[in-house]
């Protein structure tokens, strides 16, 4: 259950309005209201749950919950008196539901005392602008910006509406879209790692590029973005980043990928759109990774993949190919150890 001291819930609602966010089909009483949404094992009547996994069946035939979220074929094993909203898409119905009652909060405009703004930086009046911000010259804060305590802005830095910058952020060098949410510690725009190797030493190469980040991306906790060499690094529109990720110069993401933590890609790999790459997978440069890629978990890529390929492995194959790999490994090990 959400912890009413950082989340506010703004129910209740009744079925029918759920069944509308959800774009669910209703087999229920719509005039019903419900307060929150819980758990399966944890919902009672007054609540609304979900259920998309086979593996938690048990829990979903022993639920208390009052409604819940399913998939067509598991609205005939539900509960006895259970109100449903059938879609087959369960969990992104869910997810619609859950951001009714808990949406994110909006600006509270104005520009605390303790913050800094360079008289030169652009600031919307419906921007919220939190104590000990830092907002440099030329800077500018589109409409209903929310700019985290302690978050530096650097000179030129556009961001754009309904953006939210968590707290002690660092962006520099950088063009950021609408509707983004960048969290608590990330860095964008710094220096890439660009040196002219020699047995002399390593002449450093300035790093003359940006970040271009799209609208609606997400970026997690302390990720770091380095800046392009010359061309940009970009993140497309949609794109989902998750903590602790490491994206190189010129490195250019495409629409709607999601990275999963500990990631990193080297600089001026590109991505095509819709990519996922699970876990602590590590990219070489310099690389085509196609639309529709998916990657598993602690994966390294060395050469070019194809759009659609499901790889693993380190180095990275197809993932029927690994597989097999790795049963016959295993049966080699068990045939060893006779």
């Amino acid at each position: 259950m959400a912890d009413s001291r950082f989340f506010d819930n703004a129910g209740p609602f009744d079925l029918a309005r759920l069944a509308e966010v959800a774009d669910a089909e209703l087999r229920g009483d719509g005039a019903r209201q419900f307060d929150d949404v819980m758990p399966l094992d944890q919902a009672g009547q007054k609540h609304l749950s979900f259920f998309d996994n086979r593996k938690y069946l048990d829990a979903f035939k022993a639920s208390n919950a009052g409604a819940c979220v399913v998939t067509p074929d598991a609205a005939d094993v539900a509960p006895d008196g259970m109100q449903l909203l059938v879609s087959k898409t369960p969990y992104h119905g869910y997810a619609r539901i859950a951001a009714l009652f808990y949406p994110r909060a909006g600006a509270e405009p104005g520009i605390a005392s303790g913050a800094f703004i360079d008289p030169t930086a652009t600031i919307d009046p419906s921007a919220e602008i939190a104590p000990g911000a830092v907002i440099d010259a030329g800077a500018e804060i589109k409409a209903r910006c929310r700019i985290g305590a302690n978050a530096v802005i650097g000179r030129g830095v556009i961001i754009g509406a309904g953006t939210e910058i968590g707290p002690g952020a660092g962006i520099a060098n950088a063009i950021i879209g609408a509707r983004c949410i960048i969290h608590t510690g990330v860095r964008l725009g710094q220096d890439g790692f660009g040196f002219a190797m020699g047995l002399g030493g390593h002449e450093k190469v300035p790093q003359l590029g940006r970040v271009i980040v799209g609208d609606d991306v997400e970026i997690g906790a302390n990720t770091t973005i380095d800046r392009g060499t010359g061309p940009d690094t970009v993140i497309g529109s949609g794109t989902k980043i998750d903590n602790l990720v490491q994206i190189g110069h010129n490195v250019q993401l495409g629409q709607h990928c999601v990275i999963v933590s500990h990631v990193g890609i080297s600089g001026s790999t590109t991505l095509g759109d819709f990519v996922v790459i699970g876990g602590q997978v590590g990219i070489a440069g310099h690389l085509k990774i196609g639309s529709g890629v998916q990657v598993a978990a602690q994966s390294g890529i060395m050469r070019d993949v194809p759009a659609g390929a499901k790889i693993g492995g380190s180095p990275a194959k197809p993932m029927r190919e690994w597989m097999r790999e790795i049963a016959t490994l295993e049966r080699m090990s068990k045939q060893k150890g006779k």
